[in-house]
């Protein structure tokens, strides 16, 4: 299972992070990804909503790849493996949280933003971790450098991404997708406007689609 779900995150390149302010509002968003060309969702152990958010999600969309994520402890972790979650993410590592996930055999991205926080994922048998927070860290040219000694190690930047400069993190050999809560923001979400967050999925999609991460104007040849 944490392998697959890897693979798929690097297969669909970006993960709409989410907070789900209500759960019933879960179903109805993960359908508008789904819609917008985005079968993902990472729902956020911000609110009190995410557990039940998320075993709403996965409960009635297995094709979709349902995340945890800002999963703070083991016993979150295994909330949200019980809840149906397929992988779990952190803002940072704390190892109880890794050996949790392997202890259940669920895919775990730890955040990372330094080479000894690295090492400390790859101690644990790791080959992938969070980039967080992305921009703030220093961007692309950080990340690169960051890379450098750790061949093979794989990459999941967030923190600042959205369709401007997501492009620019997938460029890198290291990044296997991007997360963005861009798609999905806060205000979008209050004020139910899923309408805009399929709209949004599917210009991010366009985005990392076109060559230089910039689609044509619509007419243009």
């Amino acid at each position: 299972m944490a392998a697959s779900a890897l693979d798929r995150l690097a297969e669909l390149r970006v993960m709409p992070v989410v907070e789900v302010p209500d759960p019933a509002l879960a179903l109805p968003l993960a359908d508008a990804l789904r819609a917008g060309g985005i079968p993902a969702i990472e729902v956020t152990f911000r609110t009190p909503a995410a557990a039940a958010a998320i075993e709403a999600i996965a409960g009635a969309r297995p094709d979709l790849l349902v995340a945890a994520g800002t999963v703070l402890s083991a016993e979150q972790a295994s909330l949200a493996v019980r809840a149906g979650a397929g992988l779990v993410i952190s803002p940072g590592i704390d190892l109880a949280v890794v050996d949790r996930c392997l202890e259940l055999a669920v895919g775990v991205l730890p955040g990372v933003a330094t080479p000894t926080e690295v090492l400390m994922a790859l101690g644990r048998g790791l080959d992938a971790a969070k980039f967080f927070p992305a921009e703030a860290a220093g961007g692309p040219a950080y990340l690169r450098a960051l890379a450098g000694p750790f061949r093979g190690f794989r990459f999941a930047p967030s923190g600042g991404i959205g369709p401007d400069n997501a492009a620019r993190y997938l460029a890198l050999p290291s990044v296997i997708a991007v997360g963005t809560s861009w798609v999905a923001a806060p205000g979008l979400l209050a004020a139910r406007d899923l309408a805009e967050v399929e709209r949004r999925a599917r210009e991010m999609v366009a985005r990392l689609d076109a060559p230089n991460g910039t689609p044509a104007a619509p007419g243009a040849p």
